[in-house]
């Protein structure tokens, strides 16, 4: 799905909160690192593969989900990394709050398991475009297959089994168009 897809179908207007991270994932027997956020309600904002994990990959990455949400968050939760605490004065501003703590960050953690769980079978890929596809189609068709609009929203096995079949309907339209 294009990010054009992504923003029409998960449309976010207001981001509160960004909570960044990246897991490592191998990529010709050598790894990489997945820059990923989400929004405070769990919504995929962006996904980036990155060679280099340093102050110009977290700089690209922060212009990145800025420029696909089109506000800047309010505060923003990452681990100690020291290139972001820069990345983000000089990509958002100085008025975004940055927090560094691991125990808020653990909803993303947990939310990794999912291409982590994917990418392990296959033991890793063999291509770094083939792994920027994969990396950012699974993570945009997973968001938009959600049936919760906020975290811990209760929502019934019968609705959720509805959206779920007439999201990937409309999924499955749209490939087919394409």
């Amino acid at each position: 799905m294009s990010r054009e897809v992504h923003v029409r179908f998960c449309e976010r207007p207001k981001v509160k909160l960004l909570r960044p991270t990246h897991p490592y994932i191998r990529v010709h027997g050598r790894w990489k690192y997945l820059y990923r956020a989400i929004d405070r309600d769990g919504a995929l904002v962006d996904v980036m593969l990155s060679e280099h994990r340093n102050l110009a990959a977290a700089k690209h990455f922060f212009r990145s989900a800025k420029a696909v949400t089109g506000v800047i968050p309010d505060r923003v939760t990452t681990d100690g990394h020291d290139a972001y605490p820069r990345a983000i004065r000089l990509e958002l501003g100085s008025c975004v709050w940055h927090r560094t703590n691991c125990y808020l960050n653990n909803r993303l953690e947990q939310d990794h398991r999912g291409i982590k769980g994917r990418c392990r079978p296959m033991l890793g890929f063999k291509s770094v475009p083939s792994a920027r596809r994969y990396c950012r189609g699974y993570d945009e068709l997973r968001n938009f297959l959600r049936s919760r609009s906020r975290m811990r929203q209760h929502v019934p096995a019968a609705t959720r089994r509805f959206h779920y079949m007439r999201r990937t309907a409309i999924a499955l339209g749209m490939l087919e168009a394409a």
